[in-house]
């Protein structure tokens, strides 16, 4: 049978959140050799849609108009979905369908649209990881997996940003069809089948600007500016020319964690640019960086970036390893 998978594209979406999905389910039936998946494209109003970029799309019907039987439901993201709200009308549409469909879910920050339908409520999901703080706040009963690059809970898919979707995509043709189809799909569009890692290799968690009052803001800078130094409270309050204990109490409360664990998201951040310019092995960049040895440094970076260095050296530095 012909499965039906209908995108919603509400106003601002961003366009690869779109495209990407429907080209892969589009591969699948050119490699078929006949139509194994029927594409549409829902918007919110009549009338084109248009995406962030500023291009527009033409929706196949609108929310509201009843749709065929339906096996995929998914939501596209947009960089406003936190603050999107949705008609009563809307979000009941939403509901109703993605309860008659097989499977339903979103890509990137579409996920706050389902959440916000009372959809993900008790189910593990994924969304942008520069989102997934704000949807853990926003709705608690929904268990967030900032790391993955997509997620399936019972008939619940969802994908972290952009072109995770196309990963989401993939999984659900792997799901439908098999591997050897799914694998054919991505060789034919030139991504990966598996890709390595999850999505705190792309993160720039860490790298905001120095916070807190002027002189935390100082002692910041210096640990910045010089990550291979010894960097223990102590060293931190003596730049600081306060007391150990004090200053470790007043970074915590003004910062939001504690100067070890600042110090070493500072040096992970240190690592990565260095890794991401293809100058130096693991090996230099532990040293450079303040780790005791590259074992230390492999620990850290795949606790907060989901990859080894030498992984994350070859996918996005000057191809070392």
């Amino acid at each position: 049978m012909i499965k039906t998978i209908a995108i919603l594209a509400l106003p601002g979406v961003q366009m690869l959140d779109v495209s990407g999905p429907l080209d892969v389910f589009a591969q699948a039936n050119a490699d078929a050799g006949r139509e194994l998946y029927a594409l549409r494209v829902v918007g919110y109003e009549p009338g084109p849609i248009r995406c962030s970029s500023g291009a527009r799309l033409l929706p196949d019907l609108i929310v509201g108009e009843p749709l065929p039987r339906l096996d995929t439901l998914l939501v596209a993201g947009t960089p406003h979905a936190s603050r999107t709200v949705l008609s009563t009308s809307a979000l009941q549409w939403i509901r109703d369908t993605a309860k008659g469909a097989k499977r339903y879910g979103s890509v990137c920050t579409g996920a706050f649209v389902l959440a916000s339908a009372g959809l993900l409520d008790g189910k593990r999901v994924t969304t942008h990881w520069n989102a997934a703080g704000d949807l853990r706040h926003a709705y608690p009963r929904v268990t967030v997996e900032e790391d993955a690059l997509h997620v399936r809970d019972g008939k619940v898919r969802t994908s972290a940003g952009v072109t995770a979707g196309l990963d989401l995509a993939l999984s659900m043709v792997e799901e439908d069809l098999g591997r050897e189809a799914a694998a054919g799909v991505a060789a034919q569009l030139v991504m990966f089948f598996k890709r390595p890692g999850g999505q705190l290799q792309f993160s720039r968690k860490g790298q905001a600007g120095p916070v807190g009052r002027s002189v935390l803001q100082e002692v910041q800078r210096w640990v910045a500016a010089n990550p291979g130094l010894p960097l223990s409270v102590e060293a931190l309050a003596g730049h600081a020319g306060l007391s150990p204990r004090h200053f470790a109490r007043l970074f915590h409360a003004e910062v939001g964690i504690t100067p070890a664990a600042w110090v070493e998201m500072t040096r992970i951040s240190a690592a990565r640019a260095l890794l991401e310019a293809g100058a130096a092995t693991p090996k230099q960049v532990a040293a450079q960086c303040g780790f005791a040895n590259v074992d230390t440094l492999r620990r850290a970076f795949v606790k907060h970036v989901g990859v080894s260095p030498a992984v994350y050296l070859r996918h996005h530095g000057g191809g070392q390893a």
